[in-house]
């Protein structure tokens, strides 16, 4: 049985479309969505970290594991290229920064 032809997809970009650089990411899961905020982490003095959130993007569950999936997909293939990508520093468990 041949699958039903699937329809072309085109990629635009609106007007306001932007590119941004994130170096945290807070996930908020609920019963109907994943809620995520993208920020940029930056520790001026010993004592404190500020992140500047700068954008929520709500998915659906099915969304959110197609995100996944890519995540997984591309990260292997860019630890097969360039060597295991290191998670340390780690924050202390707990922490404010996630």
């Amino acid at each position: 049985m041949n699958p039903p032809n699937q329809p072309r997809i085109k990629l635009t970009q609106r007007p306001d479309y932007r590119e941004n650089y994130a170096n945290s990411v807070q996930v908020r899961p609920s019963t109907w969505d994943f809620f995520l905020q993208f920020g940029v982490m930056e520790q001026t003095v010993p004592e404190e970290v500020e992140v500047r959130m700068f954008q929520g993007i709500y998915l659906s569950p099915q969304q959110a594991k197609a995100v996944l999936a890519l995540l997984q997909n591309h990260v292997a293939g860019y630890e097969k290229a360039f060597g295991e990508i290191q998670l340390t520093p780690l924050p202390g468990a707990g922490g404010p920064v996630q």
